[in-house]
C-alpha cells in the first residue's frame, strides 16, 4: 500500500498524470512544468502567483527549473510500473472528483458519500472542516450503508431481525429488540470466522483426499481394465489356438483317412485292371480257337479256355460309398454347439462387465420411473419353496394351500416356515416389486446360507435376513429377531430397492407416489436373494413383472 501511495504522489495535481518535466515550487508541491506555467499564464496579470494545490502565494513569479533527480526517478518508475496502474480499472473504485480518466479511489467518506483518490483526499487531512468526516475503505455502494427509511448511517445490528439498522430504527421499529453496535456484532461474528475457516479448511482437506482417492481409483480402474483386456485376449487366443489345433488335427485325420481309402480303391482298381487284361487275353485266344480247322487242337484247348476259374470270376461288388459328408455334418454340429456356448458365456461375461461399479456416492432414486431403471425380473426357486406353498405364474406367485405339495426332496427347501427364495442372486443396484393379497406377507432379502429348519429359519428372525412384515393395518421390520413397528400408507404393492455395494436396502409403499417405509444401512458380505413369507391359507404374494 505504501508503494501505491508513493506512486500516486508522483502525479501532477493539475493534469492528474505522471509528472512530466517536474518542477517544484517553494512550498514543496511539484507540477508538470507545462501545467504550472499554463496555470500562471492563465491568471490575470498581477504580481502575486499562487500554488494550485495549497494556495500559497509567491512574489515575484518563481523561476522554475526541472528537477533532474525527480525526473530520473519518474523515468525509472515508468519502466517498472505500467502507466495504467494509477487509473481505475474494471473492478476498482474510481474517484468521484476526477474528470476525464479517473484515478483509483483511496478512501470513501460516509459524510460526503463519495470516493476520493489520493490527490482529492488531501483536504480531508488538511482542513479542520473535514475533521469529523468518517473515512472508510473505497466502496462503490455507499448508499447501502445508509438506512433507506431515515437516510442515516447504519451502525447498529438487530439480533432479533438479523439486520443492520440506524440509530433512529433502534428507537422506532426495533425498540424492544436485542440490538448491539455493528462493531460488536462484527467482532463476535469474526470470532466465529475462525471456526468456519477451520471447517472449510477441513472440508478442503477432506475433498483433496477424496480427489486423490478418486485419482487413485481411476488409475486402478484403468490398470484393472488393461489387465483384464490383456488376460482376456490371451485366454481367447488360447481358445482360438485350441480351435486351430483341433481344425488342423481334423484336417490331418481327413487327409490320413483319404490316403488310406484312396490306396484301398487304387489297389482294388489295379486288381480289376489285371483281371480285365487276363480276360482280354482269354477272349482273344477263344476267338482264335473258334476259327481253327484242327479238330484235335480245338477239342484239346477248349476245356482249358472256356472254363473260368473262381479266381477269374468277379470278387468285388462296388456299392455307393460314404465319403466325408458326415465329417462336415459333425464339424457343423460342433460349430453350432460352440457358437451357442460362446453366446451364452458371452452374455455372462457382458453381465460381469456391466456389474463393475466403482463405489461412489449415488443418490437414491426418487420417482418410480427412476427406480424402474434398476428393475430386475425375479422368479421363485422351486427347490426352496415350503410344501405348504403353491407356485404359479411362471414361478413368480406363491399361495398358501391346505394340502401339502408333492415337491421332490431337496436340501435347500424350507421345512418349517411358509417361505421361498428367489432363483436369482442380487448384487449391484436392483429394484423389484411385490404384489400382496389380503392377510400377512413378509417381503424379505436373505443370504443364501440362511437356515432351512427351525424357528431361526424365519425371515427376519436371524442375522442373515431382513424382512418387512405387511399386514392389513400395519407394518413392521424384523432383523436378528428384533421387531420394529412402522407407520406408512397402506398399499398392495411393496417396492424394494437394493444398492448392494453401498450397503443400502429400502422398502417402499408404492401407489401414485413412492413412500419410504424403512431403510437399512448395512455392509452386505454376500449376494442377496429376494424372499417371500406368506402366513395364512389363501394368502398370496407375487413378484411383479416389471417393464
Amino acid at each position: 500500500m505504501a508503494l501505491q501511495l508513493d506512486q500516486e504522489k508522483l502525479c501532477c495535481p493539475v493534469c492528474l498524470d505522471l509528472l512530466k518535466d517536474p518542477g517544484t515550487l517553494p512550498c514543496g508541491h511539484s507540477f508538470c512544468m507545462s501545467c504550472i506555467e499554463s496555470h500562471w499564464d492563465g491568471e490575470d496579470p498581477k504580481t502575486i502567483y499562487s500554488c494550485p494545490q495549497c494556495k500559497q502565494t509567491f512574489t515575484p513569479r518563481p523561476v522554475l527549473g526541472i528537477s533532474t533527480m525527480f525526473a530520473d526517478l519518474l523515468e525509472a518508475l515508468k519502466k517498472t510500473v505500467p502507466v495504467d496502474y494509477f487509473y481505475a480499472a474494471p473492478g476498482d473504485v474510481a474517484c468521484d472528483f476526477c474528470t476525464g480518466r479517473k484515478l483509483k479511489a483511496l478512501k470513501s467518506c460516509l459524510v460526503c458519500r463519495v470516493a476520493y483518490c489520493e490527490l482529492h483526499l488531501q483536504p480531508h487531512y488538511e482542513s479542520p472542516a473535514f475533521k469529523t468526516h468518517q473515512l472508510i475503505k473505497p466502496s462503490e455502494n455507499l448508499q447501502e450503508k445508509f438506512c433507506s427509511r431515515h437516510d442515516e448511517v447504519m451502525k447498529i445490528f438487530c439480533r432479533t431481525d438479523q439486520q443492520t439498522i440506524c440509530i433512529l430504527c433502534s428507537m422506532d421499529d426495533h425498540k424492544d429488540h436485542d440490538t448491539v453496535s455493528a462493531a460488536v456484532e462484527r467482532k463476535e461474528k469474526r470470532s466465529e470466522i475462525g471456526m468456519s475457516l477451520q471447517k472449510i479448511k477441513q472440508r478442503i482437506d477432506d475433498r483433496e483426499k477424496d480427489v486423490k482417492a478418486l485419482q487413485q481409483e481411476m488409475l486402478e480402474i484403468n490398470a484393472s481394465a488393461d489387465e483384464a483386456v490383456k488376460n482376456s485376449e490371451m485366454i481367447l487366443q488360447q481358445l482360438v489356438s485350441l480351435i486351430e489345433k483341433k481344425g488342423s488335427a481334423v484336417k490331418d485325420e481327413i487327409r490320413s483317412q483319404q490316403k488310406i481309402e484312396v490306396s484301398r480303391v487304387k489297389e482294388l482298381q489295379e486288381k480289376m485292371e489285371e483281371e480285365i487284361a487276363q480276360l482280354r487275353r482269354k477272349d482273344a485266344e477263344l476267338e482264335h480257337l473258334s476259327h481253327t480247322d484242327d479238330h484235335i487242337l480245338f477239342l484239346h484247348k477248349y476245356p482249358l479256355l472256356s472254363n473260368l476259374s473262381e479266381s477269374d470270376s468277379p470278387r468285388f461288388k462296388i456299392q455307393s460309398l460314404k465319403h466325408f459328408e458326415d465329417v462336415e455334418v459333425a464339424v457343423t454340429e460342433a460349430r453350432d454347439k460352440l457358437r451357442d456356448i460362446l453366446n451364452e458365456e458371452g452374455l455372462k461375461i457382458s453381465l460381469k462387465v456391466s456389474e463393475v461399479d466403482v463405489l461412489l456416492p449415488q443418490p437414491e432414486p426418487k420417482t418410480r420411473d427412476e427406480f424402474l431403471k434398476y428393475s430386475r425380473q425375479i422368479t421363485l426357486d422351486p427347490n426352496t419353496v415350503n410344501t405348504g406353498l403353491s407356485l404359479s405364474e411362471g414361478n413368480r406367485k406363491a399361495t398358501v394351500v391346505r394340502e401339502k405339495q408333492s415337491y421332490l426332496s431337496h436340501r435347500d427347501r424350507f421345512s418349517d416356515c411358509l417361505q421361498v427364495l428367489s432363483r436369482e442372486s442380487l448384487t449391484g443396484r436392483c429394484y423389484w416389486e411385490v404384489q400382496r393379497g389380503s392377510g400377512g406377507v413378509s417381503v424379505s432379502v436373505s443370504y443364501k446360507d440362511i437356515s432351512r429348519t427351525g424357528s431361526e429359519s424365519g425371515f427376519g428372525d436371524n442375522d442373515k435376513s431382513w424382512a418387512l412384515g405387511c399386514f392389513d393395518i400395519s407394518y413392521n421390520f424384523r432383523h436378528n429377531n428384533i421387531r420394529t413397528v412402522l407407520s406408512g400408507p397402506q398399499s398392495s404393492t411393496i417396492g424394494v430397492y437394493l444398492d448392494h455395494k453401498a450397503g443400502e436396502l429400502s422398502f417402499y409403499s408404492v401407489s401414485d407416489t413412492m413412500t419410504l417405509l424403512h431403510r437399512v444401512q448395512k455392509t452386505f458380505t454376500q449376494p442377496l436373494q429376494a424372499g417371500l413369507w406368506v402366513y395364512w391359507v389363501g394368502d398370496t404374494a407375487e413378484l411383479c413383472e416389471l417393464k
